[in-house]
């Protein structure tokens, strides 16, 4: 899993139990374009705040769907908005049919900057459907440790610019709530749009 500094441009990378790999060493998932976990993870309990200001219960939401996660923040200016129009443009590519069947859902890095009206703006220009998650620091921080997926308070530089480290991998939770596929930096729409279908099918 790889770990983006957003603003700093530094990375590194971690599996799944926190230790340090080489993404080179990353497996390929059989048959699909994102890269398998070692171990397959159950959706973790998520519950945050949506962008209306309601409770979100990640697994309740979910249930029966492809569901995406991805933590990142509003104000990125480059892994975050890229990752966000990817996925949105492999979703176009693929059927109504597969599209009502996949959620995707963004859990804020930043939530003092990423208020619930900024952050349903930002995901709106991606794609209206798109949940946006925030809450305190100490819940997001604690669940992206449940995720495997590591994180670092946002915080601001002498010159007034803001570093926020954060995984910048996407994880992808089949209909049965287990994620057995995650997508690092260099996946394309056309990417998403081959795996995506067989995700739903439970491949």
């Amino acid at each position: 899993m790889a770990l983006a500094g957003c603003g700093s441009g530094a990375a590194t990378s971690a599996d799944a139990n926190g230790a340090i790999v080489h993404l080179d060493d990353a497996t390929a998932a059989p048959g699909l374009r994102g890269t398998s976990l070692a171990t397959p993870m159950p959706k973790p309990d998520v519950r945050l705040t949506d962008t209306s200001g309601h409770p979100y219960d990640l697994r309740a939401a979910t249930t029966g769907k492809l569901t995406l996660v991805y933590f990142g923040y509003s104000h990125c200016p480059d892994v975050c908005p890229t990752t966000m129009a990817d996925i949105a443009a492999g979703l176009n590519e693929t059927s109504a049919a597969v599209r009502q069947k996949i959620s995707v859902v963004f859990i804020t890095t930043d939530p003092e900057r990423d208020t619930p009206t900024v952050l349903h703006d930002w995901l709106a220009q991606f794609d209206p459907t798109f949940v946006g998650l925030t809450g305190t620091w100490e819940q997001i921080s604690g669940y992206a440790d449940q995720f495997g997926i590591p994180v670092e308070k946002p915080r601001q530089q002498a010159d007034g610019s803001w570093v926020v480290d954060h995984g910048s991998q996407v994880t992808a939770f089949g209909p049965d709530g287990v994620a057995r596929v995650i997508y690092l930096a260099g996946i394309t729409p056309a990417d998403y749009a081959h795996d995506l279908p067989m995700l739903v099918k439970g491949a």
